[in-house]
Protein backbone atom coordinates (compact mmCIF):
# COMPACT_ATOMS: atom_id res chain seq x y z
CA UNK A 1 0.00 0.00 0.00
CA UNK A 2 2.82 2.49 0.64
CA UNK A 3 4.87 1.63 -2.29
CA UNK A 4 1.30 2.35 -4.13
CA UNK A 5 1.66 5.78 -3.14
CA UNK A 6 5.52 6.33 -3.28
CA UNK A 7 5.83 6.88 0.69
CA UNK A 8 7.28 5.14 3.57
CA UNK A 9 6.31 2.92 5.99
CA UNK A 10 7.40 4.03 9.71
CA UNK A 11 7.38 2.00 12.78
CA UNK A 12 5.85 4.53 15.48
CA UNK A 13 5.36 2.60 18.76
CA UNK A 14 7.36 -1.10 18.44
CA UNK A 15 6.69 -1.69 21.86
CA UNK A 16 2.82 -2.26 21.37
CA UNK A 17 1.16 -5.39 20.54
CA UNK A 18 0.67 -5.22 17.27
CA UNK A 19 3.10 -2.95 16.79
CA UNK A 20 2.04 0.88 15.31
CA UNK A 21 2.92 1.48 11.65
CA UNK A 22 2.55 4.84 9.88
CA UNK A 23 2.52 5.47 6.25
CA UNK A 24 4.32 8.81 5.55
CA UNK A 25 7.22 10.47 3.24
CA UNK A 26 9.47 9.95 5.99
CA UNK A 27 12.00 12.26 3.95
CA UNK A 28 9.44 15.34 4.21
CA UNK A 29 9.10 14.70 8.07
CA UNK A 30 12.52 14.99 9.10
CA UNK A 31 13.16 18.07 7.01
CA UNK A 32 10.13 19.57 8.94
CA UNK A 33 10.96 18.23 12.51
CA UNK A 34 14.44 20.17 11.55
CA UNK A 35 12.69 23.33 10.63
CA UNK A 36 10.91 23.55 13.58
CA UNK A 37 13.92 22.51 16.21
CA UNK A 38 15.72 25.61 14.32
CA UNK A 39 12.77 28.24 14.67
CA UNK A 40 12.59 27.21 18.49
CA UNK A 41 16.36 28.03 18.79
CA UNK A 42 16.13 31.35 17.33
CA UNK A 43 13.60 32.00 19.46
CA UNK A 44 15.06 30.71 22.65
CA UNK A 45 17.12 33.81 24.92
CA UNK A 46 20.64 33.46 25.52
CA UNK A 47 21.20 35.55 28.57
CA UNK A 48 24.97 35.73 29.18
CA UNK A 49 26.43 36.60 33.05
CA UNK A 50 28.52 39.07 32.41
CA UNK A 51 31.12 40.00 35.67
CA UNK A 52 32.38 43.37 37.03
CA UNK A 53 35.04 43.09 39.79
CA UNK A 54 34.93 45.99 42.55
CA UNK A 55 37.41 46.35 45.33
CA UNK A 56 36.31 47.49 48.80
CA UNK A 57 39.12 50.95 48.28
CA UNK A 58 38.03 51.93 44.88
CA UNK A 59 38.07 55.66 43.73
CA UNK A 60 35.70 57.42 42.31
CA UNK A 61 36.67 57.74 39.40
CA UNK A 62 36.62 53.81 39.26
CA UNK A 63 33.72 52.94 40.29
CA UNK A 64 32.12 55.16 37.75
CA UNK A 65 33.26 53.85 35.00
CA UNK A 66 33.05 49.92 36.20
CA UNK A 67 29.22 51.00 37.17
CA UNK A 68 28.25 52.57 33.93
CA UNK A 69 29.93 49.47 32.36
CA UNK A 70 27.44 47.47 34.39
CA UNK A 71 24.46 49.73 33.42
CA UNK A 72 25.83 49.07 29.49
CA UNK A 73 25.45 45.46 30.67
CA UNK A 74 22.06 45.30 31.72
CA UNK A 75 20.93 47.51 29.45
CA UNK A 76 22.37 44.74 26.43
CA UNK A 77 19.81 42.52 28.26
CA UNK A 78 22.62 40.50 30.33
CA UNK A 79 22.53 39.47 34.12
CA UNK A 80 26.02 41.15 35.82
CA UNK A 81 27.68 39.12 38.74
CA UNK A 82 29.03 41.97 40.97
CA UNK A 83 32.03 41.45 42.99
CA UNK A 84 33.61 42.83 45.70
CA UNK A 85 37.38 41.21 46.16
CA UNK A 86 38.84 41.32 49.27
CA UNK A 87 42.76 40.93 50.56
CA UNK A 88 43.97 40.82 54.17
CA UNK A 89 42.58 42.83 56.44
CA UNK A 90 40.10 44.27 54.08
CA UNK A 91 38.26 40.92 55.41
CA UNK A 92 37.34 42.39 58.48
CA UNK A 93 35.30 44.88 57.10
CA UNK A 94 32.88 43.39 54.71
CA UNK A 95 30.50 46.17 55.66
CA UNK A 96 32.91 48.35 53.12
CA UNK A 97 32.04 46.12 49.96
CA UNK A 98 28.17 45.55 50.81
CA UNK A 99 28.16 49.62 51.07
CA UNK A 100 29.89 49.69 47.60
CA UNK A 101 27.43 46.96 46.06
CA UNK A 102 24.36 48.95 47.36
CA UNK A 103 25.45 52.31 45.59
CA UNK A 104 25.79 49.88 42.35
CA UNK A 105 22.21 48.60 43.28
CA UNK A 106 20.83 52.25 43.38
CA UNK A 107 23.07 53.55 40.52
CA UNK A 108 21.31 51.22 37.91
CA UNK A 109 17.89 50.82 40.10
CA UNK A 110 16.68 52.54 35.98
CA UNK A 111 17.90 49.44 34.02
CA UNK A 112 18.64 46.70 36.62
CA UNK A 113 17.19 44.75 39.51
CA UNK A 114 18.90 42.36 42.29
CA UNK A 115 18.15 39.26 41.50
CA UNK A 116 20.85 37.75 44.32
CA UNK A 117 21.12 39.85 47.18
CA UNK A 118 24.83 40.45 48.83
CA UNK A 119 26.54 37.68 50.17
CA UNK A 120 30.07 36.46 51.09
CA UNK A 121 31.82 33.43 49.50
CA UNK A 122 34.85 33.02 50.77
CA UNK A 123 37.01 36.21 49.89
CA UNK A 124 34.69 37.25 47.82
CA UNK A 125 31.15 39.11 48.26
CA UNK A 126 28.90 38.64 44.84
CA UNK A 127 25.85 40.38 43.87
CA UNK A 128 23.38 39.12 40.77
CA UNK A 129 21.70 42.04 38.86
CA UNK A 130 18.87 41.46 35.71
CA UNK A 131 17.83 43.80 33.31
CA UNK A 132 14.18 45.01 33.86
CA UNK A 133 13.11 48.14 36.09
CA UNK A 134 13.12 47.36 39.39
CA UNK A 135 9.78 47.19 40.88
CA UNK A 136 8.64 49.87 43.90
CA UNK A 137 6.07 49.51 46.39
CA UNK A 138 3.05 51.72 45.31
CA UNK A 139 1.37 53.82 47.72
CA UNK A 140 -2.21 54.60 47.70
CA UNK A 141 -2.73 58.00 47.62
CA UNK A 142 -3.59 59.03 51.36
CA UNK A 143 -7.22 60.88 51.18
CA UNK A 144 -6.88 64.70 51.60
CA UNK A 145 -7.32 65.95 55.41
CA UNK A 146 -10.93 67.29 55.89
CA UNK A 147 -10.77 70.88 55.90
CA UNK A 148 -11.38 72.96 59.29
CA UNK A 149 -14.76 74.24 58.89
CA UNK A 150 -16.03 70.31 58.23
CA UNK A 151 -14.42 68.60 61.34
CA UNK A 152 -17.06 68.73 64.47
CA UNK A 153 -15.98 70.54 67.50
CA UNK A 154 -16.28 68.75 70.66
CA UNK A 155 -18.90 70.79 72.10
CA UNK A 156 -20.92 69.94 69.21
CA UNK A 157 -22.38 66.66 68.14
CA UNK A 158 -21.59 65.32 65.42
CA UNK A 159 -25.36 64.25 64.19
CA UNK A 160 -26.14 65.44 61.11
CA UNK A 161 -29.67 67.31 61.01
CA UNK A 162 -32.17 64.87 59.69
CA UNK A 163 -34.56 66.28 56.83
CA UNK A 164 -37.25 66.76 59.18
CA UNK A 165 -35.40 69.16 61.70
CA UNK A 166 -34.34 71.99 60.02
CA UNK A 167 -31.23 73.83 60.37
CA UNK A 168 -31.22 77.78 61.68
CA UNK A 169 -27.54 79.48 62.12
CA UNK A 170 -27.03 80.13 65.50
CA UNK A 171 -27.90 84.13 66.46
CA UNK A 172 -25.44 85.94 68.36
CA UNK A 173 -27.45 85.99 71.73
CA UNK A 174 -26.93 82.24 71.56
CA UNK A 175 -23.34 82.19 70.80
CA UNK A 176 -22.48 85.37 73.97
CA UNK A 177 -22.66 83.68 77.57
CA UNK A 178 -24.41 85.41 80.04
CA UNK A 179 -22.87 87.90 81.95
CA UNK A 180 -23.30 88.17 85.80
CA UNK A 181 -23.26 90.79 88.34
CA UNK A 182 -20.83 89.40 91.11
Amino acid sequence: MARDEDLDLVEVADKANPPVCRIMDYGKFKYETAQRDKESRKKASHVTVKEMKYRPKIGQGDFDTKTRKVEQFLGEGNKVKVTIMFRGREMQHPELGRKILDRVAEVVSEVGQVELYPKQDGRNMIMVLIPGKAKTKKEKPRPAPAPVSEIPSESEPAVSPTASEPTVPPTADDAAPAATDG
